[in-house]
């Protein structure tokens, strides 16, 4: 894919919001244009500074870098999972030009919050919160966008039903550069559960990239009700898609309150 517009973008309701993209891309409301991601930085971590920088140099198809078209000084990062990195949904939500990335979370895992969102299609939409989970690690998608239009996209989420879902920065887990954009999180098999716990039967792969500032990161969590509890575990939706969380699982349990679930600045 080199362009496409992003009402051309698969969306279908049953298995919204996938699919995301799977290298990084840059959304506008008219099309959908590949970038070539720069050198991966050779350091540990990075500030905000850093990370606006890295950003800047992404290369467009007819070589220009994208520092050229958007003034990363006034942009803010944004973890954007489920939705908010769906082209078609960024659509509805009017959002201005974005960058939008793959990033590596660790110890924190992408959940369905316990809320269901009925706009536009029946049974409707399941949004997606995080969780703390040890060991665990996964693909999600990191964009810069300016303070204001932070705000909006967030606002989005909630729908008619304010304040469901809040702007927050996390205090626990890692967001990292990756270079592997298909790499895998482990298997529902490589998981142990004792009835309290859940463990992860793998290592944490070698990382390939530097650490992000968890202080500079937004991450849109939902404080209503936190996220849904199947018997006491957390439900990943890496191994539960939503048309199978819907049928099967949704409404058949509790939830967790989400300031158990994961701590915050």
């Amino acid at each position: 894919m080199a362009s496409q517009s992003p009402r051309l973008w698969p969306c279908p309701p049953g298995n919204s919001p996938r699919p995301l993209p799977t290298g990084p891309i840059l959304f506008t409301m008219r099309e959908i244009i590949d970038l070539k991601p720069h050198n991966m930085p050779v350091a540990d971590s990075l500030n905000l500074d850093d990370l606006r920088e890295y950003f800047s140099l992404f290369t467009l198809p007819d070589g220009k870098i994208l520092g050229d078209l958007i003034d990363f000084s006034k942009r803010r990062p944004l973890l954007v999972m489920g939705e908010l990195a769906n082209p078609y949904r960024l659509c509805d939500i009017m959002a201005p030009d974005m960058p939008i990335i793959q990033v590596r979370m660790e110890n924190i895992c992408r959940t369905w919050a316990d809320s269901l969102d009925s706009r536009e299609v029946q049974p409707g939409i399941h949004h997606i919160t995080m969780a703390r989970l040890p060991g665990w690690w996964e693909m999600t998608h990191l964009t810069m966008v300016e303070p204001a239009d932070l705000k909006r996209i967030v606002q989005w989420l909630d729908g008619p039903n304010p304040n469901n879902w809040l702007p927050k920065r996390i205090a626990e887990g890692t967001i990292r550069l990756e270079e592997n954009y298909q790499l895998s999180p482990p298997d529902q098999e490589k998981l142990e559960w004792d009835g309290v716990t859940e463990n992860v039967l793998q290592e944490i792969p070698p990382a390939s990239g530097p650490s992000l500032d968890l202080s500079t990161i937004i991450v849109p969590i939902h404080t209503r009700m936190g996220c849904y509890n199947s018997r006491g575990r957390i439900v990943k939706c890496v191994h539960t898609p939503q048309t199978k969380f819907h049928e099967d699982l949704f409404r058949r349990g509790s939830s967790f309150k989400w300031s158990d679930i994961l701590s915050f600045l």
